[in-house]
């Protein structure tokens, strides 16, 4: 499995910006599709964004729709989650994760990060 760490989370006012980045070691990014997900406290783990091996295909969920971008550079073996117009709710610890199936269902993901805060106050 390929070894993920998450870096970027902070606490940002509402209404601003955050990017998350996802860095693979251990073996190459390349052929896993990438997925990030978030859970909060007493929550269950919500999908956020997907993006296939070769990043032509991207998925969202609904709740980040036209705010968040996922995107991935493979030459860099990194992933990328840049987060717009954040919201209170948007609060959480986001997770990247990689498999080699395209799904939005965490169980389909083999490989995870230990995850970053993200705050987001109002």
């Amino acid at each position: 499995q390929v070894q993920l760490v998450e870096s970027g989370g902070g606490l940002v006012q509402a209404g601003g910006s955050l990017r998350l980045s996802c860095a693979a070691s251990g073996r190459t990014l390349r052929p896993y599709n990438m997925a990030w997900f978030r859970q909060a406290p007493g929550e269950e783990r919500e999908f956020v964004a997907a993006i296939t091996w070769s990043g032509r295909v991207t998925i969202y969920g609904d709740s980040v729709k036209g705010r968040f971008t996922i995107a991935r550079d493979n030459g860099k073996n990194t992933g990328y989650l840049q987060m717009n117009s954040l919201r209170p709710e948007d609060t959480a610890a986001y997770y990247c994760a990689g498999s080699t199936a395209w799904s939005t269902s965490p169980t389909d993901f083999g490989s995870w990060g230990r995850g970053t805060q993200v705050t987001v106050s109002s």
